[in-house]
């Protein structure tokens, strides 16, 4: 357990580095043994994501969290550091709980010392919203804040499909779909046209193996080839000196690749 945690502590940590805005985790076999993983992987990335202040509220002590305390912090502008009502600044946005409310109105819980008075929340009590800070001082006050209105990186959201990747691919109609496979294109080669199409792309999923089989297998079991669910098959890891290249290496290495090729072709 120590080490799965200790994994997924580096696949959240390279998420939030690259800005990733949602991780998809999906089944290559459907077996007991792994519903249990891709519960455990959705529940450590979540509580990765949660800002300190809110984790006991929103999860419960229990034994796949017992080494939580080795896990990356994230250090991202929704973590804050600061647990003072006077240190608050107008137009600040915060991660929250509700912990009661009344009409539209609600006490909220934003990790000062006492709630905030925050309005137009749609949400019931318990819930976790986004807020912005419209009063400072004494009493202060906020507003309920839809995240896709926040001008910078605000954390990633966690999904566990149960369907096979190529259904997922199919179902959720990314604008541009990159596969990951040490039998792609070298990237140095397509680099320009993926550039151009990332440009235009409103959605853009990058996908990666399992540890016991790559991409282009995983596919195959379903009757598919990775050129009829993706737009892009990369080789983000040319020359490796390794047989294989472990998931959350291949994440890592291939978010880096792709981040510094992208802006050097602006």
């Amino acid at each position: 357990m120590r080490e799965k945690t200790s994994k997924i502590g580096l696949i959240g940590r390279a998420a939030a580095i690259f800005r990733v805005d949602e991780i998809i985790i999906y089944s290559d076999s459907q077996t007991a043994s792994q519903k249990h993983d891709i519960d455990l992987i959705s529940l450590l990335l979540a509580y990765m994501e949660t800002p300190q202040y809110l984790r006991k509220r929103l999860f419960k002590l229990e034994p796949r969290l017992q080494y939580a305390g080795i896990l990356p912090p994230l250090r991202t502008p929704h973590h804050p550091l600061n647990r003072k009502m006077s240190s608050l600044k107008a137009g600040e946005y915060r991660e929250g709980i509700i912990l009661s409310k009344a009409d539209d109105h609600a006490l909220v819980d934003i990790g000062v010392e006492k709630p905030v008075l925050t309005r137009n929340v749609p949400e019931t009590s318990g819930s976790r919203l986004t807020v912005k800070i419209i009063k400072t001082g004494k009493h202060a006050e906020a507003e309920h804040a839809e995240r896709d209105e926040i001008p910078f990186y605000w954390g990633y959201s966690v999904s566990a499909e149960n369907h096979p990747l190529g259904t997922i691919l199919k179902k959720r109609g990314f604008s541009l779909v990159i596969a990951t496979s040490k039998y792609g294109s070298p990237l140095t080669e397509i680099v320009g046209k993926l550039a151009e199409k990332w440009r235009r792309a409103s959605s853009v999923l990058v996908a990666f193996g399992a540890p016991s089989q790559g991409l282009a297998e995983i596919i195959h079991h379903e009757g598919l080839s990775l050129s009829d669910v993706a737009d892009f098959v990369v080789n983000t890891i040319s020359m490796q000196g390794t047989e294989t290249v472990r998931t959350e290496e291949a994440l890592l290495v291939s978010l880096a690749t792709l981040n510094f090729a992208l802006e050097t072709a602006r």
